[in-house]
């Protein structure tokens, strides 16, 4: 088995970190020269880690929809469901409107596109992990039961696509997914 060098490891992990921040400003199409510049590296150190900008784009976007699937986990258990729910679809909201071209990663359906591994996908991932969450809403009445995660993965998508450009996309998404709650899942009114 090949070991990576440290210095190797350490410029992988600074062009991932470079790398996040370059597409959350410019989005899918960064420059990778620009990653490298601002990684202090050579543009073949990039090439070297990243064949691709489609392999760039891969190893950030996992990193992040990992993120998301531990969250989702560990809410499972959360004492109410329908907070534990809302509190993952915000942070889901979050990472697609700031992280340009996330949102057109969770578009993808990946049994029609056989370039990225089945168990790979962002949707995929994202369905799975947030299944239980809706699931456990829906058997609580925090949500309808014709409500599914694809239908809430699908709404944030939009509302990532819709407010990318703007001059602050996450708040106006939490404002957007915020109005679109109030219709699957009103606040339950408190009786006096």
């Amino acid at each position: 088995m090949h070991t990576q060098r440290a210095d190797a490891r350490r410029n992988y992990a600074r062009l991932l970190a470079v790398a996040e921040q370059e597409i959350a400003t410019h989005g899918a199409d960064a420059s990778l020269e620009q990653i490298a510049r601002v990684a202090g590296v050579g543009s073949a150190t990039v090439r070297r880690h990243f064949p691709s900008r489609h392999a760039l784009l891969d190893a950030v976007f996992h990193g992040l929809i990992e993120t998301l699937c531990d969250q989702a986990r560990a809410l499972e258990g959360a004492a109410d469901a329908r907070v534990a729910l809302l509190e993952w679809l915000e942070t889901v909201t979050g990472y697609a409107a700031t992280m340009r071209g996330l949102a057109m990663t969770m578009t993808r359906d990946c049994t029609t596109e056989p370039t990225e591994a089945h168990e790979h996908c962002a949707t995929n991932q994202l369905t799975e992990a947030g299944a239980p969450l809706v699931r456990r809403a829906a058997t609580d009445g925090a949500v309808a039961p014709e409500v599914t995660i694809s239908d809430l993965l699908a709404l944030i998508t939009g509302i990532a696509l819709a407010t990318e450009h703007n001059p602050d996309p996450a708040a106006d998404a939490g404002r957007l997914l915020a109005v679109a709650v109030a219709g699957i899942s009103p606040t339950p009114r408190r009786t006096a």
